[in-house]
């Protein structure tokens, strides 16, 4: 057992208290002013043990409650223990991949039922308004961000869940190391969208310290897939160029030719995901990580799409607001923490990137009846 480590698990005794005891999330229980849970000395158990480094034991799958509607912990652990949520409809093929159901995080009461209802045992937080839509709508990305932040914490404490919330490349500021940018450095974003993740990164690893939360966070450079729209975010140019290079031939950036931004296919990011949420605690010295895989720059991707496609044409037309985004974030990341605790390794770079989201944006546009140049 190690001392000063405590748990939050719920008032409520029972069925429900015994269960948490078996997995070692209980032992004195004490009281907290803090909506309906109670804080209490943590007796460390296989389950969660930081002197061991056991694999969890062998039991049913987690059930995972994910918020804002990433559906590839569906192909890991199946439709019957992974549940969708968000507030938009989503496209078909969501809801003929598994459960989907409507959850505001502003509403603590109703993501309390669903975690209630469902046994679940992972609670996965995507829900955030990003960097350029954030600067658009601060008072709403406050809210989401933030409140609906506060609420999940409360809710991975009160029912004992490991809980993933992704970071960002936006959590890093002007002053931050840019080349490369360390996992534990000075951060200081200037967006709300960063300021919110710093928020997110700092109260996860206190409630882990303070009370033995397993909060988890990896920042994330640019994600680039053909299966998420451009949604706001300062580094979508990256994946708008596909669909551009592909339709008219001709793609309009709104950043400058020569800014460079780390940046990860979809696939990767979402292996990291689930490999870094199997990790024995024990392997983790962080908990917050920066992943990596490339960087390059708006030139260097068009570069490499006119291997293919000779004709694109690429006019730069900067955006001030996120062209200024851009220049306060890191060039690179270092992820040599990631790489030594739990083994993370990309599988892409930029011209396997290049090769692959062709080859799906083309099998899109074909599948919706679009032309193809």
């Amino acid at each position: 057992m190690q001392p000063g480590v405590r748990a939050c698990v719920p008032t409520l005794l029972g069925q429900t208290t015994l269960s948490l005891i078996w997995r070692g999330c209980l032992s004195n229980v004490q009281n907290m002013p803090v909506r309906s849970f109670s804080c209490l000395p943590r007796k460390m158990s296989r389950w969660n043990s930081r002197d061991t480094c056991s694999p969890l034991p062998p039991q049913e799958n987690p059930r995972v409650l994910i918020t804002g509607d990433p559906s590839f912990f569906l192909k890991q652990y199946g439709t019957e223990n992974v549940i969708l949520s968000d507030i938009k409809k989503p496209p078909p093929n969501v809801y003929s991949s598994g459960p989907f159901v409507y959850a505001d995080v502003l509403d603590y009461k109703h993501l309390r039922e669903l975690i209630i209802n469902n046994r679940i045992t992972w609670l996965v937080h995507y829900s955030a308004l990003l960097s350029a839509v954030g600067e658009a709508n601060v008072a709403l990305a406050r809210k989401i961000n933030i409140t609906g932040l506060h609420n999940v914490l409360d809710l991975a404490l009160e029912h004992c869940l490991r809980l993933f919330v992704p970071s960002t490349i936006g959590a890093f500021g002007p002053s931050s190391p840019r080349d490369p940018a360390p996992d534990l450095c000075v951060q200081r974003p200037r967006t709300i969208y960063g300021v919110s993740k710093v928020h997110g990164e700092l109260m996860g690893e206190y409630l882990h310290h303070k009370y033995g939360l397993d909060f988890r966070c990896l920042r994330y450079p640019g994600v680039i897939s053909v299966n998420t729209p451009p949604g706001g975010g300062t580094t979508d140019y990256a994946v708008q160029i596909f669909h551009d290079a592909l339709s008219t031939g001709h793609h309009v950036c709104y950043l400058r030719p020569d800014t460079r931004l780390p940046m990860m296919h979809i696939s990767d990011c979402h292996r990291a995901t689930i490999e870094f949420m199997q990790s024995p605690e024990c392997q983790l010295s962080l908990r917050t990580y920066n992943i990596a895989a490339m960087s390059f720059t708006p030139e260097e991707v068009a570069q490499e799409i006119r291997k293919h496609l000779p004709h694109l044409k690429v006019t730069y037309n900067p955006d001030s607001v996120r062209q200024t985004i851009a220049d306060s974030w890191p060039i690179r990341f270092d992820d040599s923490n990631a790489r030594r605790d739990w083994g993370w390794a990309p599988a892409f770079g930029l011209e396997e990137l290049v090769a692959d989201m062709l080859r799906s944006v083309r099998e899109k546009r074909t599948d919706e009846g679009l032309p193809v140049r």
